[in-house]
Order: C-alpha cells, then sequence, then structure tokens
C-alpha cells in the first residue's frame, strides 16, 4: 500500500471523532479500573492475534524483519500492556502525603485524575510501539486517545486503523489517518495531553500548537546519540555492540548510535574490529539481492542519506552503497571532523561516523559542548570514567556498555532533555504523564477556633501570631 491510497479521515470525521471521545471523558466511562484493565488487556491480545499482518505491515512499509519487528515493535506492547494490567491498581492509589501536626486532621490526599483526551501522534521509523506504548498509559491513567499514525508507513496505518476499533472501544480510542492537512486540523483543537514522537523541527510546531490551550505536551524527538569508547575496554565488544545498535531499522531508530569518539590510539585497532564484525553480522552483501537487509523509508530519506554519504570528507570503510530499491548499505565512515556534513544533523539511517580524539577527556568534552542528545553510550571498564560522563555531559540516558537495549528497561523513565524532547514515559512513567495529580483537604468546621487571628481586623497579636513562621530560627551551617 502506498500513501497514496491509504485512506485519509475527513475533515469532518475528525471532528466527530473528537466530538466523541470528548463526551466519552464526560461521561466518566473511562474512569472505572476494571475497564482500563479490560482496554489494557484487549490491546496486549490485538498484537498476539495479528503478529503476522503487523509484521506483513511492517515488511511491506520498510523491509524490516520479522524477528526484528516482534521483538521490538510487538512483544513490548505485550508486555507493557499486562504489566499495566497488573499494577493499575497500585499506581491508582491515593496518596497520603505526611503533613505538618497541626493539619494532621484535615484528610490531606493526593487523587490521581486522568488529564482528559489525549492525542497521539506517532513517527513513521518504529510506527507500532511508538503508537501504542503512550497508548499504554492513557488508556491505564483513564484518558481517550486519538491516534494519528504517520502517512509514510501506510501498510501500518490501515492495520492501526482496522484493528483499534475491533479490539478497543471505539468510542474512547480511535485512529485518524492523513498526512499534514489532518494533522493540522487535529491540532487546532483542544487536548487535554498531546503525545509527540518524532522531529525536533515538527515537535516545535506541535509544542507551538499546543500553547494556544496552553496543554501539556510530551515531545519525544532524537539528537545526535555520541558513543565514547574507552581504551580500556575490549575494542571487538564495543564494535559488536555499537553495529548491533546501528543495524536496527536500518538506522533509523531515535536511540541509534549516531557518531563515535574513539582516542586517536586505538582507532586503528576499532576500526579493525569493526570489518571483522561487519562480516560477521553480513555473510551477504547488505544490498545483495537475497540480503535481508531493510531499506530507507521513503525516496525523499533516501535522497538524503545518499547525499551524505557523497558529501562527507571522511574516508568510507565499509559500505557506502544503495540500490534501486531504497536500500543503502550500512556504511562507515573514519577520519571524519567535527565540521564535516554528517556531524550537523541527526544521521537517522545507516552511516556511522567515527571521529578520533586525543583521550576520553576530550571525547567526553566535545559531547558536553553539543546539544543534549537523547542517549550518551559510553563502553569503559573505568569508574572514574563513567563519573566523568555523568558529571560533565547531560542527555535523555547515559547506557554504559551497550546500545538501544535501554528500550527494554520499563522500570525507568525514557524521554529527552532539551533539544532531545521533555517528559519520559514507560512503565508508570507512562502513566504518570496523563494524569494529573490533584490535591484535596477537608478543613474541619471545628479548627475554626485555631483561625482567630486570620480574620480582619488585623492587630498586633494577630502579627505576630500569624507571621510567626518567617521568624523561625534558621540552622548554623
Amino acid at each position: 500500500m502506498s500513501a497514496d491510497n491509504l485512506q485519509y479521515t475527513s475533515l469532518d470525521e475528525i471532528r466527530d471523532i473528537y466530538a466523541d471521545v470528548n463526551e466519552t471523558f464526560k461521561s466518566g466511562a473511562t474512569r472505572s479500573l476494571s475497564y482500563r484493565r479490560h482496554q489494557l488487556l484487549q490491546l496486549a491480545r490485538m498484537m498476539q492475534e495479528n503478529i503476522t499482518a503487523i509484521e506483513d505491515a511492517l515488511l511491506a512499509d520498510l523491509g524490516k524483519q520479522r524477528q526484528e519487528s516482534t521483538v521490538a515493535e510487538i512483544g513490548p506492547i505485550v508486555t507493557g500492556s499486562l504489566h499495566a494490567a497488573e499494577n493499575l491498581e497500585e499506581w491508582a492509589k491515593p496518596e497520603k502525603p505526611k503533613v505538618e501536626a497541626w493539619r494532621s486532621s484535615w484528610d490531606t490526599t493526593i487523587h490521581h485524575v486522568p488529564k482528559g483526551t489525549v492525542l497521539l501522534i506517532s513517527p513513521w521509523n518504529y510506527p507500532v510501539i511508538l503508537t501504542f506504548l503512550g497508548l499504554i498509559g492513557a488508556i491505564a491513567a483513564g484518558c481517550p486517545t486519538v491516534l494519528k499514525p504517520s502517512e509514510c508507513t501506510p501498510a501500518t496505518a490501515a492495520i492501526i486503523a482496522e484493528l483499534v476499533p475491533k479490539y478497543l472501544d471505539p468510542k474512547a480510542y480511535a485512529v485518524v489517518n492523513g498526512a499534514v492537512e489532518e494533522t493540522k486540523a487535529l491540532l487546532d483543537l483542544q487536548w487535554g495531553h498531546i503525545f509527540f514522537t518524532g522531529s525536533t523541527r515538527i515537535g516545535r510546531l506541535v509544542a507551538a500548537a499546543a500553547a494556544r490551550y496552553t496543554t501539556p505536551v510530551t515531545l519525544e524527538l532524537g539528537g545526535k546519540s555520541p558513543v565514547i569508547v574507552s581504551p580500556d575496554y575490549d575494542l571487538e565488544l564495543a564494535a559488536k555492540r555499537i553495529l548491533y545498535g546501528k543495524v536496527q531499522n536500518v538506522g533509523q531508530l531515535c536511540v541509534s548510535p549516531d557518531y563515535v569518539l574513539v582516542p586517536r590510539a586505538v582507532s586503528k585497532d576499532f576500526q579493525a574490529a569493526l570489518k571483522k564484525v561487519y562480516a560477521e553480522f553480513f555473510p551477504l552483501d547488505p544490498l545483495h539481492k537475497d540480503s535481508p537487509w531493510g531499506r530507507i523509508v521513503n525516496e525523499a530519506n533516501f535522497k538524503r542519506v545518499k547525499n551524505l554519504i557523497e558529501e562527507t570528507r571522511g574516508d568510507i570503510i565499509l559500505g557506502g552503497k544503495s540500490d534501486d530499491n531504497l536500500r543503502v548499505a550500512l556504511t562507515v565512515v573514519a577520519g571524519v571532523k567535527l565540521d564535516d556534513p554528517l556531524m550537523e544533523e541527526e544521521i537517522f539511517g545507516p552511516i556511522l561516523p567515527i571521529v578520533e580524539v586525543e583521550d576520553v577527556h576530550e571525547a567526553i568534552q566535545i559531547v558536553a559542548d553539543r546539544p543534549y542528545p537523547l542517549v550518551v553510550y559510553t563502553f569503559t571498564n573505568s569508574n572514574d570514567v563513567k563519573e566523568e560522563v555523568f558529571s560533565k555531559t547531560n542527555s535523555g540516558t547515559v547506557v554504559l556498555n551497550d546500545t538501544q537495549i535501554q528500550l527494554a528497561v520499563y522500570e525507568m523513565p525514557f524521554g529527552g532533555h532539551g533539544g532531545s524532547g521533555y517528559g519520559a514515559y514507560m512503565g508508570k512513567d507512562s502513566y504518570d504523564i496523563f494524569t494529573h495529580r490533584r490535591g484535596y483537604i477537608n478543613v474541619p468546621t471545628e479548627f475554626e477556633p485555631f483561625y482567630a487571628f486570620r480574620y480582619l481586623p488585623y492587630t498586633e497579636q494577630s502579627y505576630k501570631v500569624m507571621t510567626a513562621a518567617a521568624r523561625v530560627d534558621i540552622p548554623s551551617e
């Protein structure tokens, strides 16, 4: 299926869908924990019962291998949905914060309430998991949701539109398909929360649209996620794990290793290790007709990636070629300088630049001087190097001695920082971003005698009593 024949949602339908999900929210139907749990289990069933069909769609759109599709896109939705269903009651428990003794009778409570209807805009590179991971949190929080898949992956967008109303409550969870016009129509509406995954450029537009209604936003963007290789680490193992992260979805992944900083003294050995691992990963040339190597999503991105290879001033030591099927071989470029075209923006494709530095300290300084990435990868056995990375750089996440695997750790938040986005999700954090912590107190009538000094007219005595908190003793340092 091409983007030209994907059935787009009409603007009238968008308005009707918006009215329906808002009416469902106002009715209170999604607030019941049993309702939310049922929808979460249905989402897990939707994934599990349609594995082959979803794999087929991802294969059609991206040439993605079936194992990668199910491991990286389908499996995490099943496990994530089940995890949320199992923990929902605990997550939703009202909090009873500890208060000062004089307010102990006020029944101070923090309730978790849904923010409202959610707009979830997902990208083309991981069109299943990056649609439904956010939805898990929205369902758990009790928020009806409109999903807007990417038109760049039409087969996947079509199957999402087909399956969602079959498994989930169609009055609460709906799919809008379309491109710029349809997305703009959605952003013109008022939402309880907007969750966007995609480029920084579009993220800014989404944030600006949300600002019209002071709508809270989660922006999951990207950036140039660096890899620092310390000489103390096993270079061949580092090469293997770095290339593993780079080959996922043909490098079209927001946490893909974007460039490698390696000390000059071990650069040649590291390059040799990359060549050895490359040969192991590709017994067939990536562009061989029988190779399962995936492709770039569309012609525009294909040309962009090809141009990067043509424009680099580095030395291509592996790959560098492409074919007429939108495939670009995994390409490793050595001798890349900081002003090279490959270092300007996020690569988002199968190109790995190698930047030589004097030592690890220079590598850390380079990372520190650049915009905050989504993740900093570091390969080292040294606690000193680890501490220097932590103390001198900033990023959404830090990963030691592996790449991409942080996406499997749903017990910690995943998200960007600064230019790589804001807001974080995964596991309970997915529930939290769609939940408003609503404070509640009940002040007893019997408390009135203690209020004697707060009322007009003020006196010297009332001033002394009511301002006592400002005059407490401050501990000496």
